[in-house]
């Protein structure tokens, strides 16, 4: 959607909402409101910055027949609308969300506890819409659906009910990961037969993990290799199955190749398995290899966005990291020219990609100054924190290692470590500064030990952000 598209959009959304000299819904139902469980209660606090990151994820999943999250795909793109102020979007996708689960329940009868999210969604848009009337349709039909549907106690929810609120929690951070595993087990628990709660809550498990730097102990590797077999079809799992399996040193590269000959054949989705396996790839074929696969897929679906975001990875990969002497210049071109068009693919969320494309930049000697260029406009952009925590910490990298500018780049480390994010950007940060306070042979190590003594006192619980 352009800028301009957006902007009519709120604009229609501000006639809607309901203006204050309106007589405002009775109290009872804003309490009747706040006990439904929907997206609206689960307190998902999504800054605009989240919201067009995470949108333009669930975009990339795809809407392949067969794919049993494509109402709750559907429910949390209307939430995030709602969220970007598109209430006319959001309508949209909270119908069509409804619309899904009824035709993959085409066994079932037509109403089911799957729609109780679903419902309560509704109740609350057309509540902020001061649609009154429609809000109160959708709070008796919840009631209904869980009059007929009840759980064991009260305090349990519906096993459908938990397992979309589970995998909602999965898009977050570490804390709701984990809550998502509690909720997905609870579900399971009434459902065992749910193949693909067992699969999500073990993909859930290990991404609460994803930046522990060691290997998931044998107990989590084991519940992974259950799900694997009970979902044989399930390519995302089984390439994150035998990255773990590679993190214990295993040699996997005979089944990288195996799985990435069949994840070809499949409908691109980020949930086929392609970056996973493009990741394995580089750290347990080679570099080139998995640039040969992104390309390959790329030649399949020359349009696909998505597809283009994971060559890009690759080039920047084998750039960025390589070891073995300088790249040639057409790889460096190919890498830039990808990563120039997948800037243009995601507008709404280019932050990441931008800062591949300076580093990009940063190790052609010849392109320097254009990494600098990028640097700055990205410095003087109004940035959300946990945005401009990431631009400082990946600022101080550049500064210390393509520019030589140590001290300098300290002192972006101390504005990312400074910022209260919890997030490997911060974390990392701080260990630079002390591991350069511990060695004691930088004139600013003085300033770095207050620093951090200043940091470690002020200390607080870091909000939810950027993922």
């Amino acid at each position: 959607m352009s800028p301009e598209a957006e902007a009519d959009t709120r604009a229609e959304t501000d006639f809607y909402r309901p203006r204050s000299n309106m007589s405002a819904a009775p109290s009872s139902v804003e309490s009747r409101l706040e006990v439904l469980e929907c997206h609206f209660t689960w307190d998902l606090d999504l800054s605009r910055a989240n919201s067009l990151h995470l949108r333009d994820k669930l975009m990339d999943i795809g809407t392949e027949e067969g794919n049993m999250w494509l109402g709750h795909i559907y429910n949390l793109q209307g939430y995030i609308h709602h969220q970007l102020g598109l209430v006319q979007e959001a309508l949209q996708f909270f119908t069509r969300a409804a619309e899904t689960f009824h035709q993959i329940r085409t066994s079932d009868s037509d109403e089911g506890p799957w729609l109780v999210v679903n419902y309560g969604n509704l109740a609350w848009l057309y509540h902020h819409l001061g649609d009154q009337a429609q809000s109160e349709s959708y709070l008796s039909k919840v009631n209904a659906l869980k009059t007929k549907h009840p759980t064991p106690s009260q305090d349990q929810l519906h096993p459908e009910v938990g397992a979309e609120k589970a995998w909602t929690l999965m898009k977050f951070s570490k804390d709701k990961k984990l809550l998502a595993v509690d909720l997905f087990e609870k579900a399971i628990k009434m459902q065992p037969d749910r193949v693909e709660w067992c699969t999500s809550q073990v993909l859930a498990l290990v991404s609460a993990h994803k930046h522990s730097h060691t290997a998931l102990d044998d107990e989590i590797l084991d519940k992974m290799k259950i799900a694997k077999e009970r979902d044989p079809e399930n390519l995302y799992l089984a390439v994150r199955y035998l990255s773990q399996r590679a993190d214990k040193e295993e040699d996997v590269k005979d089944e990288a190749r195996e799985l990435a000959a069949k994840i070809l054949v499949n409908p691109v989705s980020s949930y086929n398995g392609m970056k996973a396996i493009l990741r394995l790839y580089r750290r347990s074929v080679s570099d080139d290899e998995a640039i040969d696969l992104a390309e390959e897929a790329l030649l399949q679906h020359p349009d696909n966005r998505y597809l283009k975001r994971c060559a890009a990875l690759c080039y920047k990969w084998k750039i960025v990291f390589y070891k073995d002497g300088a790249v040639n210049q057409s790889t460096i071109d190919r890498a830039v020219s990808l990563l120039k068009e997948v800037i243009h693919l995601y507008p709404d969320s280019s932050l990441v990609k931008e800062l591949d494309l300076a580093n990009v930049y940063a190790k052609s000697n010849h392109s320097l100054p254009e990494a600098k260029e990028i640097y700055k406009k990205l410095l003087q952009r109004d940035l959300e924190p946990a945005e401009r925590q990431m631009l400082y910490h990946q600022y101080a990298k550049y500064l210390h290692y393509d520019v030589e500018h140590y001290n300098k780049s300290l002192k972006y480390h101390m504005k990312a470590a400074e910022i209260p994010h919890e997030s490997f950007y911060r974390t990392n940060s701080i260990k630079v500064l002390e591991n350069t306070r511990r060695r004691g042979r930088n004139r600013m190590c003085g300033e770095i030990g207050v620093f951090l003594e200043n940091l470690e006192e002020s200390s607080q619980p870091a909000s939810a952000g950027y993922q």
